[in-house]
């Protein structure tokens, strides 16, 4: 088995949690108008680099095969991308080639989460 310890990431480890409000990523995360895949993406982004060591959006894009192993490929992440700044999760900074891609979490105060729906108030009663 190959130690992770032995492999240098591309872009550096954080080396402390996200300052993102843990409430609102919970909520981002729990927001049903966004696919399974741009959860995904959003956690990555969210949580998986340091501010000063965000990667460009052509770099992420642009992985190969062999370097994304089991990551969906290019055109998937391109749709979790705009899916994701439709709803005003991720926001660019920069143009082009040198775009970063900004999470911004306030996007999940209109988050639409799954409710209980099995949960009725006049269960509360014990009967």
């Amino acid at each position: 088995m190959t130690s992770t310890n032995n492999i240098r990431p591309r872009w550096a480890l954080p080396t402390q949690p996200p300052g993102h409000d843990p409430v609102l990523f919970a909520w981002a995360m729990r927001d049903m108008r966004l696919t399974w895949r741009a959860r995904g993406v959003l956690a990555e982004l969210a949580t998986g680099y340091t501010d000063d060591d965000r990667p460009l959006m052509h770099q992420l894009s642009s992985l190969t095969r062999d370097e994304r192993l089991a990551a969906e490929g290019r055109e998937a992440f391109r749709k979790a991308v705009a899916e994701l700044r439709a709803l005003g999760y991720l926001e660019q900074e920069g143009d082009g080639v040198a775009e970063r891609l900004a999470v911004n979490l306030d996007a999940a105060t209109e988050a639409r989460p799954v409710h209980d729906r099995f949960h009725r108030d006049d269960d509360c009663d014990g009967s």
